[in-house]
């Protein structure tokens, strides 16, 4: 894998349950694969729906923590810790690449990595040597809203700064089935047809998939965890095509395939 020297590349990762940090399967292997072939990476910039806020708002923190917001699983998983420095500087430059977009946005300098950043980073960059910081998402953004998000945050890859939309292909937590069960139908379908989408890079589609994809409110009964995919199809280039990253289906309903834009 290479990418454009002069700009980094984008991802929508699926991070499935906070369990995918100690149980990496096919997804985790394959971003471990394509995280150690990035270079000349100068910070990423995670978007997770575990961070939402009413305005937008930029991680400015310069050591961030590792927050553990999730309860009721394995206590080796409450030891895990991303020790990646802040970076504050890039912050404020997303800060004044968000006004110049006409968003209004303030800093946040205490807040850590929710798990929505530093699980998936886990497998993709596990040294935690890069620095990390995170745009909310706010609670009243829509999929045109997202994708606008995307756009604005996009010069920043010239920067050297990977954007990671973290969120997940399907997500319907009332559906849960146990571990290790196999496919449910509804799922891969939806899934199959957000796929076809994003590979023929058909936003319009994207933005109106509540309308037209197979089962999508029972795929997504709430948006958050699907409008960071908008997020990072906003940051890709035109002429980018997005490539699959393979992953598990875990619990019959939460689907792991992830994508990446800008790279070969």
């Amino acid at each position: 894998m290479t990418h454009s020297p002069h700009s980094a590349p984008v991802f929508f990762i699926s991070h499935g349950a906070p369990t995918f940090a100690l149980e990496p399967g096919q997804l985790g292997a394959n971003l471990h694969a394509l995280g150690e072939q990035l270079t000349g990476i100068k910070a990423v910039l995670v978007v997770s729906p575990h961070w939402q806020t009413r305005e937008l708002q930029v991680l400015a923190t310069p050591r961030p923590e590792t927050i553990h917001d999730f309860g009721g699983f394995p206590a080796a998983l409450y030891q895990l810790q991303y020790p990646a420095p802040g970076q504050p500087e890039l912050a404020l430059e997303a800060m004044q690449l968000l006004t110049q977009s006409g968003w209004p946005v303030t800093t946040e300098a205490q807040r850590g990595l929710d798990h929505g950043a530093w699980v998936p980073l886990l497998h993709l960059l596990p040294k935690a040597d890069i620095p990390v910081f995170q745009v909310s998402l706010p609670h009243s953004l829509d999929t045109a809203g997202a994708l606008a998000l995307g756009r604005a945050l996009a010069p920043l890859r010239e920067r050297g700064v990977v954007i990671v939309g973290s969120g997940s292909l399907t997500h319907n937590l009332y559906d849960l089935q146990p571990p290790a069960a196999s496919a449910v139908a509804y799922a891969v379908e939806f899934a199959h047809w957000i796929r076809q989408a994003v590979t023929r890079a058909d936003a319009d589609a994207l933005l109106d998939y509540r309308r037209l994809a197979p089962h999508a409110e029972r795929a997504h009964p709430t948006q958050e965890h699907f409008l960071p995919l908008l997020v990072a199809l906003g940051a890709s280039h035109e002429r980018e095509a997005a490539q699959v990253i393979a992953g598990d289906i875990t619990y019959g309903v939460l689907l792991m395939e992830s994508y990446v834009w800008g790279v070969n």
